[in-house]
């Protein structure tokens, strides 16, 4: 049985303190995955952040109980240290770090060993094979000298008479099922979500009590019915979660966004304005707020109802503006709130201020990282604003180039059809940007 092998380190894209733009799952997946699996151990990656930086109780089992661990301290990512000061405080040893930034350390682990990777500019790593070596390298070395192996933390080599806690009594062989059982989980889930609908019922039928179940394989799920569209799926998953799980800001804003779905816009407000009561604005919370404003806005206004139309429509755009405020990197909110502004009658005069901004916003997220539909779909949607027809049909080619589901340029050409209203209606049609949407349309199968 192979030993397994915990990893701490954050998830997806980060822009780390130094402006460097990191892609951790590439870091994962070619440095330190494969350095475990050569050294002969089984991987498992700490699945916190996809549950909004709850630490849980399998989180803690694997911290104690994996008998080797990979820690990535680039970007001193807060959660990635706590967790590794827990390690640290029950495991003298076997512990690797990692650290893919130029310049020292952070101070407290400064005189550790620690393995130097170095970052590409797309934020991947520049020699993965080279930083995967040093990995099995150093785990090689552990499980040589697994009787007495070199310690490696400071609290046991700091600290006289420091005696780790007595953990050979604890249900290890109940932890390695546990964790078997929710990687082949997350492997039927993935399988699943490209089958549709019908197979993540039938994977989450399998799961059981879903209150029992690992926090990260019943957010897994969540996703999963996100992924598949099935927003009953969504809620019903959502209300059988144990309730710190059901309480996390992730947790919320998925709930949000599907009861918005199902078309019960007044629940969904109130989820949703509670995670910003409680924790403030943030560019996702207000992102999916903001669209339940605008849903509204569009039934009021296909009703005839223009007056609460014109409410709804000032929500909106100040939901979106606020959370493009609290995060200026992320250009959605900072679009829907320009395009909306477009759209209002007068034009709201803060756009001609706020488009540059945004599209400056998404033209770095493009330049540091790697560009998705949406980054493009943006671009395309600031083009058509701005009467830049050559910046939105070069945007269009790209965006066309990285559809994944065809409902994302339909949502672009619906974005795209509300401002062509508009300009008809005051006079000033676009017809080369009618040209865009029939693209995306028929790239949607429509």
């Amino acid at each position: 049985m192979k030993p397994l092998c915990f990893v701490l380190m954050p998830f997806g894209t980060k822009t780390i303190p130094s402006g460097q733009t990191v892609n951790f799952d590439a870091v994962y997946e070619t440095l330190i995955r494969p350095g475990i699996v050569a050294a002969g151990m089984e991987p498992l990656r700490a699945d916190e952040e996809a549950m909004g930086g709850m630490i849980h109780k399998p989180m803690y089992e694997r911290l104690i109980l994996c008998d080797y661990a990979v820690a990535d301290l680039t970007g001193a990512n807060a959660n990635v240290f706590y967790e590794l000061g827990l390690r640290h405080g029950v495991r003298p040893a076997t512990t690797v770090m990692l650290f893919g930034e130029k310049g020292p350390l952070p101070f407290d682990v400064a005189p550790l060993r620690t393995i130097r990777y170095e970052l590409a500019a797309d934020g991947k790593p520049a020699a993965a094979a080279a930083g995967a070596a040093g990995v099995t390298k150093f785990l090689d070395e552990a499980w040589r000298n697994r009787d007495e192996p070199p310690k490696d933390s400071p609290v046991f080599q700091l600290v006289e008479g420091y005696a780790a806690p007595d953990i050979a009594r604890l249900k290890t062989d109940v932890f390695r099922d546990q964790a078997n059982y929710a990687l082949a989980a997350r492997e039927k889930l993935a399988a699943a979500r490209r089958a549709g609908k019908d197979a993540v019922k039938a994977a989450a039928a399998e799961l059981g009590d879903f209150a029992a179940a690992e926090s990260g394989v019943v957010i897994d799920l969540l996703l999963s019915y996100r992924a598949v569209s099935d927003w009953q799926g969504t809620v019903d998953v959502v209300g059988a979660m144990a309730k710190p799980l059901r309480q996390s800001t992730l947790v919320q804003e998925q709930y949000g966004f599907a009861l918005n779905r199902l078309g019960r816009k007044d629940e969904a407000e109130l989820v949703l304005k509670g995670v910003i009561d409680g924790r403030g604005p943030s560019s996702e919370t207000n992102g999916l707020l903001g669209r339940v404003y605008k849903d509204r806005w569009e039934a009021e206004k296909k009703a005839g109802n223009p007056f609460a139309a014109k409410g709804w429509l000032k929500k909106a755009i100040d939901t979106y503006l606020q959370g493009f405020e609290a995060d200026w990197r992320d250009a959605y909110p900072g679009v829907n709130a320009v395009t909306l502004m477009a759209l209002a009658e007068p034009p709201d005069p803060r756009r001609s201020e706020l488009l540059p901004v945004v599209t400056y916003a998404v033209k770095r997220r493009v330049a540091k990282g790697s560009p998705d539909y949406w980054d493009y779909a943006t671009l395309l949607e600031l083009g058509v604003l701005a009467r830049n027809q050559g910046a939105a049909e070069e945007a269009t080619a790209n965006a066309l180039a990285c559809v994944r589901e065809s409902w994302e340029p339909e949502t672009t050409a619906h974005n795209l059809a509300l401002i062509a209203e508009a300009r008809a209606a005051r006079g000033d049609p676009l017809p080369w940007a009618d040209d865009i949407a029939a693209a995306l349309l028929a790239r949607a199968g429509k």
